[in-house]
């Protein structure tokens, strides 16, 4: 999860796919000869380097491919968020189920997905889990009334068939599911009415930085529990991670390839680049195999370093089915209080917040021009949508915008959302095989440790890079960011261990001030936005002007509407009536003349591009 401020550079000195118009051959290339001072003046020019832009459709081959890799690109995230619930629902001793969890986030993310790109926003961006919604629920299930009773902890009391247990975590994550619909419904109210242009008025850099920031710097002892189940496999898995993401990220592999037309060569691909978590995991998980098999790693439960070994959750494989359909309601009919809606709604205001940055950073990458109202208004609508059926899945979580796959296009410089269908397909595939979220589910505990340190520092860090747009010279801003950032984890903190002065006598009310007050990142954005909209300053100081530029500057309104409008001519062929074309998520129609100037060169279908010849490259500085 990450934000505009990072993405915008995000892969743009990363290498890309060269496509040989001859016969269609994709590798990843070489760095450009030129050197660095060549590439630094290309930053800018993304688009001139795109291979395929938003609208194109690539060969069929070359889509799943790219869809496999946005699924890859996404899976440390997915994987992660059910890891993390699982032990406040009390499932730490319930791999199967862990399995279930994992499948079912997969399967909606895929679904999510795909109402993103055909009916959202329209661009090539994939939705998954939240780590916004994560803070918010793990305050509401540190309730005294949901905490896990004391024999959950201990593996030799629990029976995972008895109905006694999977009462006990089923009622929790039925309370999770009601909370996420309910709040939902705000987020698709403020999506489709058009609110979301009016809030974002107020917000600005001082109120997201501590927001984003105290999404991860709560979560801290989560990490550092996980890790220190072994400190060595943990460091390990840090080490590989850090190791091929930064420091091997510009170092090409040579593997071979064959085409029809070509003769079988080596091609240099950035492998390191593409999957950094995905090989420090393998690798590290390979490594622990190989010390629990000759017995290295201790095979007493109450010795340290026991929970690094492999075979603990051996059995999950065995006890997954092949083929698992995720249902609505497959956990029961959710449950509804207060204090988890409002939680929640946090959770779901800093969601539409990094969205909204998402969708101006994956425009850029992917050669659109900047998104009109009406796509942002739709985007915002349909993510609540999808944390709808997210709640009623029963993922425990919500979905946003995945800051990771945006990236992900600059390092292919493949901006088609075609291959985000396809990549929505293939989460929606991976769904329904149990036995892949078993897999998963089985991941030693201080490896999951090691990637979550990795994940919670970058997610901290982007928060704090919005304040590049902020004059930090200025008392006035460092007051509000220091004071936001520091009360966003004290108070929290006292509100855990003195709950009992802030009882009303009403219950009901009681959860809901726990659960505001002891979710980090609501009293950090609450107070960051209080403040930075009542302490004088000017737009320059409060970096509004900077933040707002780059999404202010006019575009093309022809390429504008290919790009954003609804499929199957809804809004510009069919269901044209006036008031349609008021509501605020629906694309205006052109006049005459501006239709006439529509290239002759390009059919559609569908609202898909598809063009005969390739398109001639535009300077997307000039638009953004």
């Amino acid at each position: 999860m990450t934000n505009s401020s990072a993405k915008d550079v995000s892969g743009l000195e990363n290498p890309s796919f060269l496509v040989e118009d001859g016969d269609q051959y994709s590798a990843l290339s070489e760095l450009d000869a030129e050197g660095p001072k060549e590439k630094k003046k290309d930053q800018g020019k993304n688009c001139s380097t795109l291979v395929y832009s938003v609208t194109d459709v690539p060969p069929w081959y070359l889509c799943i491919l790219l869809g496999i890799q946005h699924y890859l690109t996404a899976l440390g995230g997915l994987v992660a968020i059910p890891l993390i619930l699982s032990k406040e629902l009390c499932l730490q001793h319930d791999p199967l189920t862990q399995g279930h969890l994992i499948s079912t986030i997969f399967f909606v993310s895929g679904i999510c997905t795909l109402l993103q790109v055909l009916f959202g926003v329209r661009l090539p961006i994939l939705q998954g889990g939240t780590f916004a919604f994560l803070t918010p629920s793990l305050a509401m299930l540190s309730l005294p009334n949901w905490r896990c009773p004391p024999w959950t902890q201990n593996a030799s009391q629990v029976n995972v068939t008895s109905p006694e247990f999977i009462e006990v975590w089923q009622s929790r994550i039925r309370e999770l599911q009601g909370a996420i619909m309910v709040a939902s419904c705000f987020q698709i109210f403020v999506g489709f009415s058009g609110l979301i242009g009016f809030l974002m008025r107020f917000i600005g850099p001082l109120t997201i930085a501590p927001t984003i920031s105290l999404v991860a710097l709560p979560l801290f002892n989560s990490a550092g529990d996980e890790a220190g189940s072994h400190w060595g496999i943990s460091a390990m898995a840090v080490f590989f991670i850090v190791l091929f993401s930064q420091y091997l990220k510009n170092v090409p592999l040579p593997l071979p390839s064959c085409q029809g037309s070509r003769k079988c060569h080596f091609s240099k691909v950035y492998l390191f680049q593409i999957f950094p978590v995905l090989l420090g995991l393998a690798i590290t998980w390979l490594v622990c195999f190989a010390l629990t098999v000759t017995n290295v790693f201790p095979s007493d439960p109450a010795v340290y370093g026991y929970l690094a070994r492999t075979d603990i959750k051996g059995d999950v494989l065995s006890q997954a089915p092949w083929f698992r359909f995720p249902y609505p309601g497959q956990w029961g009919v959710p449950t509804i209080s207060l204090a988890g809606i409002f939680g929640i709604i946090a959770g779901v205001i800093s969601s539409m917040v990094e969205s909204v940055g998402d969708y101006y950073a994956c425009a850029r990458l992917s050669g659109a021009p900047p998104p009109p109202k009406h796509a942002i208004n739709r985007g915002i609508g349909v993510e609540g949508i999808g944390c709808l059926l997210a709640g009623a899945w029963g993922t425990g979580n919500g979905t946003t915008s995945y800051s990771e796959n945006v990236g992900a296009l600059g390092i292919t410089r493949v901006g088609s959302r075609i291959v985000i269908v396809a990549g929505g397909c293939v989460l929606l595939v991976i769904g329904v095989f149990g036995k892949i979220g078993a897999v998963f589910a089985s991941i030693p505990t201080p490896l999951i440790g090691g990637l979550l340190m990795v994940m919670f520092g970058i997610i901290s860090a982007v928060g704090v890079s919005n304040l590049q747009y902020v004059d930090m010279n200025s008392s006035r801003n460092l007051f509000i960011f220091g004071f936001s950032i520091f009360a966003g984890l004290a108070i929290p903190n006292w509100v855990n261990k003195n709950s009992e002065v802030l009882e009303t006598g009403i219950p009901q009310l009681d959860q809901v001030i726990r659960v505001l007050l002891t979710t980090g990142m609501f009293v950090g954005g609450f107070l960051g936005f209080i403040l930075d909209n009542t302490i004088p300053g000017s737009h320059e100081e409060r970096g509004l002007l900077a933040w707002k530029e780059t999404q202010q500057e006019e575009s093309d309104e022809m390429r504008s509407l290919e790009v954003y409008s609804l499929p199957f001519g809804i809004g510009t062929k069919c269901c044209t009536a006036s008031w349609v074309q008021s509501l605020p998520f629906c694309p205006k129609r052109l006049s005459r003349s501006k239709r006439k100037e529509k290239p002759k060169s390009h059919k559609q279908e569908n609202n898909f591009t598809i063009s005969s010849e390739r398109e001639p490259e535009i300077d997307i500085d000039t638009r953004i």
